[in-house]
């Protein structure tokens, strides 16, 4: 049965709420939270190096499972290269620097140059496509993590305030993912994108941005003060639909790969990358929000 419930008149009757929750998955979730969120806590809010080499770890894991991904459909992506590349747009970003049009020019290039030594070049162009794919989606994405715990930094404000930032980040997509949860597992009827996702539902959905929204409204009245309620509120909607449509794009690649989970990582979560689509899609929403518009 779909989680978001009987789609049919002849459907058999839904379970009892509680039931509902634990069939869902809900404890080993729970049970990863409360382990994870205070390391993550505690390394975000040191910041530095520290920040840096966790972005990094998710950047490695996520582009090692996307890479699988690849391989599992016939492609032949460079690893080492992608690997390479992504790690570099991270520290680019970590010090500010101007050297990402180096980065991404120095990379497209060796990666075609790589393909030249392949014995069967039936698929020359699919090759090169889906490494540079990997560094897009995971390097460059990935990199906004840094770019928004340093950007405070980088414009001569206070240091902390990047924390904050990612807190921000952090908060609005925790509330976007167990809005649409709890909603869709509770009340989900409708199918969203049945050929993408079938489990996921437009109630859940809508869920997800109300509950979104209302973390971007009590944000402003603590975590991030200098931003009004309204901006607040809206933030928090556009974070939820950018947040849905990364966990939408990554289920689109696992379903053309024809797996459930990337990896079988995090108990109630799957892989790295089930874990943090969504915040790939939302780190560079928030960050040139923040950056274009209020510092």
């Amino acid at each position: 049965m779909k989680a978001g419930g009987p789609d049919g008149a002849g459907a058999l009757p839904r379970p009892h709420a509680v039931r509902r929750f634990l069939n869902a998955g809900l404890l080993p979730r729970v049970a990863v939270i409360v382990a994870g969120v205070p390391c993550l806590y505690t390394i975000t809010l040191r910041g530095g190096v520290f920040f840096l080499l966790l972005v990094d770890l998710i950047v490695v894991l996520g582009l090692r499972e996307l890479l699988a991904l690849l391989r599992a459909k016939g492609y032949q992506p460079f690893a080492l290269l992608a690997y390479s590349c992504s790690v570099a747009l991270t520290w680019y970003a970590w010090r500010q620097g101007v050297a990402v049009p180096l980065i991404m020019t120095g990379s497209l290039m060796a990666i075609m140059v790589r393909e030249l030594w392949r014995r069967e070049m039936a698929q020359s162009l699919a090759h090169i496509a889906v490494t540079v794919f990997g560094i897009l989606y995971l390097g460059w994405l990935g990199s906004h993590l840094v770019l928004l715990r340093q950007l405070p930094a980088a414009l001569g404000l206070a240091e902390g305030l990047g924390a904050r930032l990612v807190f921000l980040l952090a908060a609005l997509v925790w509330a976007t993912d167990t809005g649409a949860y709890l909603c869709g597992v509770a009340f989900g009827r409708h199918p969203l994108a049945p050929r993408i996702s079938p489990k996921k539902t437009i109630e859940g959905a809508v869920g997800g941005l109300l509950a979104a929204a209302l973390v971007g409204w009590l944000c402003t009245r603590s975590l991030v003060p200098f931003v009004t309620p309204l901006a607040g509120t809206l933030l928090g909607v556009v974070a939820g639909v950018a947040a849905q449509l990364g966990d939408l794009v990554e289920s689109m690649i696992k379903r053309d790969v024809g797996i459930k989970d990337t990896a079988p990582l995090l108990p109630g979560h799957g892989g790295i990358l089930d874990r943090f689509d969504s915040l790939l899609f939302t780190a560079p929403v928030l960050y040139y929000y923040f950056r274009l518009f209020i510092f």
